[in-house]
Order: structure tokens, then C-alpha cells, then sequence
């Protein structure tokens, strides 16, 4: 639905607004929203968290449509780690946000 947003542009349309002003917009709301996921479950509220990971989600797809990346080369992703260790290793709990 994004894509075809994108290729096919309703004028007024949030959506329209944000390929208008380009990735830099893009990038920047994918940041706020990933902040305002963090503070949704830092609050221990369920309401919040849905809301604003629904707006995370979807700044997230207008940026893989921005970037021409398919949603399927992201399912393959996670697919192709499946039953793998993790790369990261452990680290200190951090006490301070």
C-alpha cells in the first residue's frame, strides 16, 4: 500500500508529505518514533506501546519503500538467522538512560 502511495501520490496525504520531503524527513521520524517506543515501555503502559510502535512500523515501511528495499529481503533476513547464535556478546546492564 505504501508503494503504491509512493508511485501513485495522493496529494494532502501524510504519506505524500513524507516522500515529498525525502529520506532526511524519513530518517528523522523513523528516529522519533523508535524514541517514543522506548518511552512507551519505559511508562509500562500497553496503550501507548501498541500506538507508537504502529507509527514506528510504518515510518520503518516508508522507509524500506524510500530505499527500494522489498519487504521480502527483510523476511528472508530473519529468516536466514534462524536457529543462529547471536553475534553480539554480552554486555554490562546499562544503569543510566
Amino acid at each position: 500500500m505504501i508503494k503504491d502511495r509512493k508511485e501513485n501520490p495522493v496529494e494532502g496525504s501524510y504519506t505524500d508529505y513524507l516522500f515529498t520531503k525525502g529520506l532526511d524527513k524519513i530518517l528523522k521520524k523513523v528516529g522519533e518514533e523508535s524514541t517514543e517506543v522506548i518511552v512507551a515501555a519505559k511508562n509500562n503502559s500497553a496503550e501507548e506501546l501498541q500506538y507508537e510502535t504502529a507509527d514506528l512500523f510504518y515510518h520503518v515501511m516508508v522507509l524500506l519503500v524510500e530505499m527500494d528495499m522489498p519487504f521480502d529481503k527483510i523476511k528472508q533476513e530473519l529468516a536466514s538467522r534462524e536457529g543462529l547464535m547471536s553475534k553480539t556478546k554480552d554486555r554490562d546492564q546499562i544503569e543510566k538512560l
